[in-house]
């Protein structure tokens, strides 16, 4: 019964741990190109990223997939022939990460299908959701939003696209009037939208 109590205690720091958030982690640089895996409740897929692409947007990627960020994220918005997009969790380190801004920076990749790129507002707010481009977004290259020009990729699918494109999509857009619940109580929102897929871990799989 102690060893259960204490192996109990170890995963819970593990678990605890992996949701923090240390203002040092957004000072790492990610290399030149690196690979990850995304394992989700419909299937592993994996992208590759090459920091050329946007270098400051590539250096946060890496550092929230290093440190466990997207663990039990949820593809919360799966538009059919539009995106999928996912990245946000816990509210509190949501907002820790947030307060570290990273520079915009010019489109040098565009949004085709099977690449991957950081949804923004405005102003220096990629931080930590992602989009992934079920179609050829080529508009989303010089959309206009609050004076910032385009959505810069970072990379692309590299393995798996097809699990990306069988992501439950039924819900469209009727998730995002409800997308504050899923901060305030997810398992109400969970509860609701019952067929949205989830990430149960994403980790770096390679690093040049």
């Amino acid at each position: 019964m102690r060893k259960i109590t204490l192996l109990l205690l170890v995963f819970t720091f593990i678990a605890c741990s992996r949701s923090k958030f240390e203002k040092e982690w957004t000072t790492e640089k990610a290399p030149e190109t690196f690979s990850a895996r995304f394992e989700t409740t419909k299937g592993n897929f994996e992208i590759e990223i090459r920091r050329s692409n946007s270098p400051a947007a590539a250096d946060r990627l890496y550092q929230l997939i290093s440190h466990g960020y997207y663990d039990n994220s949820v593809f919360y918005r799966v538009v059919p022939n539009y995106v999928a997009q996912f990245g946000n969790t816990d509210v509190a380190v949501m907002e820790q990460w947030r307060s570290v801004k990273i520079p915009d920076e010019p489109v040098r990749l565009g949004n085709k299908k099977g690449t991957i790129s950081f949804a923004r507002y405005g102003k220096e707010t990629r931080d930590l959701e992602l989009f992934i481009n079920l179609n050829h977004n080529i508009r989303l290259d010089t959309t206009f939003v609050d004076g910032v020009k385009g959505y810069p990729a970072l990379g692309q699918v590299s393995k798996g696209m097809e699990v990306v494109e069988e992501l439950y999509s039924g819900y469209g857009e009727r998730t995002m009037p409800e997308a504050d619940n899923m901060y305030a109580d997810r398992p109400d929102f969970m509860r609701t939208f019952v067929n949205l897929d989830v990430i149960r871990t994403a980790y770096i799989l390679s690093e040049e």
